[in-house]
């Protein structure tokens, strides 16, 4: 362990934690060209809720260990308050990984919402305002990840995720997504008629998000869209450029906007209708390789589909514990990581455990078109000194 490291990250905690003001100002206005560019020759390492294996999920602290650790992208559930704010959660509902139970002055606010389908109970964000929901602190959603920072951070808002983005030492993408659209649009509302998904591409505009994928404007500042929901990501389509990834649920899910099964989504006349709205898509990595026993099966060919149609494949959600690593990798990380970047051949890989990706594409990826360029530059000029020192 490198202590330089870990007792300036160790300080940041504590004023996360005890800090009575948010501590993500607004962006920065330092010169950007200063900052070192995103890679784009190896799959990206996409930080699910942050480096949420370490600090409880989606808050300051965890997006901040995550670039810390190397991400490429930090990713993100969007979501809206009761008074219309964008917010940084997975849940509909608070229950998991807040301390809501605690606020017996909210204990009234319990009820029950159908969701996809389902009725569910529970505190639901969209049953509180801002002000309310920040003063919740988040708590670690696995029993058995470490849990030494429950209660230390709030809910943070899409705007403090983004301004987390921007003002990080060197270029690091976003990776929002349109969550549950189909609840929020159905509980919240905004004025003008305006819909969740256009609050949502209005705060990307307003923080200079722009740009196809990898043109001079998105490389400045990267961001895929993502969403369960097609319909989605078909309407934001007229509002940006910005890429967008289909996300695919289990085989047993249906899409919550349009009740079409996996197969249906997964078949090539869909991905032939929805290359033309996205860039990529995200499937649950044990649908694009089916598992029996906790062994993979024969995996499927919709990775090699997707290629065919230019179209990229983002697995989720790579976990280094043994209750998410499946036998054929001996309870190895690197060796899952290995598989699924050099055998399945994916395009970037949402983990909750940056560091381990980022170490393992460290030590295994070839070199950077950039810093192979300059290896031959080196190596040219040892050999006219060379030649120069025998005349």
């Amino acid at each position: 362990m490198h202590l330089a490291g870990v007792v300036p990250f160790t300080f940041l905690l504590l004023l996360l934690g005890c800090s009575a003001r948010p501590l993500y100002p607004l962006p920065s206005r330092r010169n950007d060209k200063s900052k070192q560019p995103i890679q784009t020759f190896r799959p990206f390492n996409i930080a699910h809720r942050g480096s949420n294996g370490e600090i409880p999920e989606e808050t300051a602290a965890a997006y901040l260990r995550a670039i810390e650790e190397g991400a490429d992208f930090i990713e993100t559930d969007i979501l809206a308050s009761k008074d219309g704010v964008l917010i940084c959660f997975h849940d509909v509902t608070l229950d998991d990984t807040t301390d809501i139970a605690e606020h017996k002055q909210f204990a009234s606010r319990k009820r029950t919402y159908e969701v996809q389908g389902d009725n569910v109970t529970g505190y639901f964000v969209v049953d509180f305002t801002l002000q309310e929901l920040k003063s919740l602190r988040v708590k670690q959603r696995y029993p058995f990840r470490d849990q030494q920072y429950n209660g230390k951070f709030s809910i943070i808002t899409f705007e403090e995720f983004i301004s987390i983005a921007l003002d990080a030492p060197r270029v690091v993408g976003i990776y929002p997504e349109m969550k549950n659209p189909v609840f929020i649009n159905q509980r919240v509302k905004w004025s003008s008629g305006k819909r969740f998904e256009d609050k949502f591409v209005e705060t990307l505009n307003k923080y200079g998000y722009k740009g196809s994928y990898l043109s001079k404007q998105w490389l400045k500042q990267p961001a895929f869209i993502q969403s369960f929901a097609p319909t989605s990501l078909v309407y934001v389509s007229n509002q940006t450029d910005l890429p967008k990834i289909f996300l695919i649920d289990d085989v047993t899910m249906p899409t919550q906007d349009t009740n079409q099964s996996y197969w249906e989504i997964t078949s090539d006349s869909y991905l032939d209708f929805i290359k033309d709205y996205v860039v990529g898509i995200g499937p649950w990595k044990d649908t694009v390789i089916p598992v029996a026993n906790n062994y993979l099966q024969t995996p499927t060919d919709l990775v090699a589909r997707a290629h065919a149609r230019d179209l990229q494949v983002h697995p989720y959600t790579y976990r280094n514990e043994n209750q998410f690593l499946h036998f054929n990798f001996s309870e190895d990380p690197y060796n899952e990581y290995n598989y699924w970047i050099n055998k399945v051949g994916v395009d970037g890989l949402f983990t909750d455990f940056t560091g381990s990706l980022h170490n393992f594409q460290e030590w295994t990826s070839p070199l950077s078109p950039d810093d192979e360029d300059a290896s031959k530059l080196l190596k040219k000029i040892a050999l006219m000194i060379s030649e120069f020192s025998k005349t």
